[in-house]
């Protein structure tokens, strides 16, 4: 929501003072503007709710343009455990893993990634689901799930600018709530959306879930795949590349063109979420972009 709802202020041939008095109840900056005209003694007062692009004495509080961001789950906001451990079973079965095949498998459907990887690996896709999922709870004996330092700050950052959040990722939504349920209220109905029925989900979540233009939208993702889908729609993006020393997604998306691509969350602050937001006002959100075609 942009700019100002409520209350509306009259107009006539005298001078006007304004006092507004604000405070925040989710996420919605609330206010009573106090009016007065010296000519005529009256006092008069009207409510208003804020979003987006609101101004506090003369200080931006909220982004200009962009109305949602959408924040990837494993890789993002968790350690990634997808990445170590496809390349475990991919190494196990004799395989090659190198950034074609990573690239081939990752924010795949499990539907189509194990066929992917039953091509290269030999097997059926079942039966590779089957072992990727095994592989995968032996795995996190060694390297439980945890959140990412400066996650929650990310989010709270979030909710300060008055943008919609939403989570997004491909299992289902008991793993959002077994390891993020204690941030569950930094997020905007319907909180997490299970994407693995229609990867990568930018198109779904922006047109179908939200009723957004993809101008409106940022997404923050940890895998090149991602980055390109929101190419190709003109859509914001911030790229965090796990910090997995065996991974190939960093000179992926620098490949793809990211503009955006961080080592922390920490340094998703503020000022580059500004810049994002000024960037995809702009039509700039990729370096070949026009806003004139």
């Amino acid at each position: 929501m942009k700019g100002w709802l409520g209350g509306r202020l009259g107009t006539g041939a005298c001078r006007v003072g304004v006092a507004w008095f604000g405070f925040v109840v989710d996420r919605l900056i609330l206010g009573v503007v106090v009016v007065s005209r010296e000519a005529s003694g009256e006092a008069s007062s009207g409510f208003l709710v804020a979003g987006s692009g609101v101004q506090e004495e003369g200080r931006e509080v909220g982004l200009q343009h962009l109305s949602l961001v959408a924040v990837n789950i494993d890789g993002v906001l968790l350690n990634d455990t997808f990445g170590p451990v496809i390349r475990r079973l991919v190494e196990s079965r004799g395989g090659r893993y190198g950034p074609e095949l990573e690239q081939a498998l990752l924010s795949q459907s499990q539907r189509v990634a194990a066929q992917a990887a039953a091509e290269v690996l030999g097997g059926t896709a079942e039966e590779l689901l089957s072992a990727y999922f095994q592989e995968r709870d032996r795995y996190l004996l060694e390297h439980p799930v945890r959140v990412l330092p400066g996650a929650e700050r990310l989010l709270e950052r979030l909710r300060s600018l008055g943008v919609r959040t939403v989570c997004y990722g491909g299992l289902e939504r008991v793993h959002f709530d077994r390891h993020l349920g204690d941030l569950a209220g930094y997020f905007d109905e319907p909180v997490y959306v299970c994407t693995n029925d229609f990867r990568p989900g930018i198109r779904e979540i922006t047109e179908d879930v939200f009723r957004l233009r993809f101008d409106q939208v940022l997404f923050i993702d940890d895998v090149a795949r991602v980055a390109q889908a929101a190419r190709a729609l003109g859509v914001a993006y911030i790229g965090h590349p796990s910090d997995y020393e065996h991974g190939y997604q960093r000179p992926l998306m620098e490949q793809a063109g990211v503009r955006h691509v961080v080592r922390s969350l920490d340094e998703i602050d503020e000022g580059l979420l500004r810049r994002v937001d000024a960037e995809a006002a702009a039509g700039r959100n990729w370096p070949d972009e026009d806003p004139r075609a």
